[in-house]
């Protein structure tokens, strides 16, 4: 499956990794980023790198193998706008608007309604079962595993959320167009799971 990535989607998916992983870092760090070591700051970065990596690039190869298996060709495409405004935010507000590009599919003829809810509910779906293991390493573990599984619980909460409002081109849009019991499911789940992760 593997091959089916091309360089250039490669390049794509590690730039705005490292973007949004810089972003992750300032606000997991952003009450005391004036103190924090080196090391400190290495120490969250690797964190953050490990648990949005896992988030966002399975979130948006999710997206990509759905469109494949309809028989569409679909490859990630960065934004490098939306990859400045979410490092700026994170700095200036404290909060990450994950939105550094966009699977973009390829189709002789637009997709059906289904198809293109189906296609759009692969991405948050996937960050849905991705936070079920942060959520038990967070619950269960100590030190430093139990800050790697909060950090991974509220980041795919977060991705999942933001993903899911039904505005311009994100994927709830979509998903509500196609299915809004679907939708209606998945946007309570990304919320509660995003708000369970900063009160439990």
């Amino acid at each position: 499956m593997l091959e089916r990535i091309p360089p250039r989607e490669w390049r794509d998916l590690g730039i705005a990794w490292f973007a949004i992983t810089l972003a992750f870092t300032i606000v997991f760090l952003r009450d005391g980023i004036s103190q924090v070591s080196p090391t400190g700051f290495l120490l969250v970065f690797g964190a953050s790198a490990v648990t949005v990596g896992v988030g966002f690039i399975l979130h948006e190869l999710a997206h990509k193998f759905a469109a494949l298996r309809y028989g569409y060709w679909a490859e990630f495409r960065k934004d490098n706008l939306m990859l400045l405004v979410a490092v700026v935010m994170a700095a200036l507000a404290g909060f990450v608007f994950a939105a550094p590009g966009a699977t973009v599919i390829s189709a002789r003829a637009p997709l059906s309604r289904r198809e293109n809810g189906i296609v759009s509910t692969a991405g948050p779906a996937t960050n849905l079962v991705l936070a079920l293991p942060f959520v038990a390493l967070s619950l269960t573990a100590g030190g430093l595993a139990s800050v790697i599984g909060t950090m991974g619980w509220q980041v795919n909460g977060m991705l999942a959320a933001l993903n899911m409002l039904p505005v311009g081109p994100l994927d709830g849009k979509k998903i509500f167009a196609w299915n809004p019991a679907a939708f209606g499911l998945l946007i309570l789940a990304a919320f509660g799971l995003l708000l369970a992760s900063y009160f439990l």
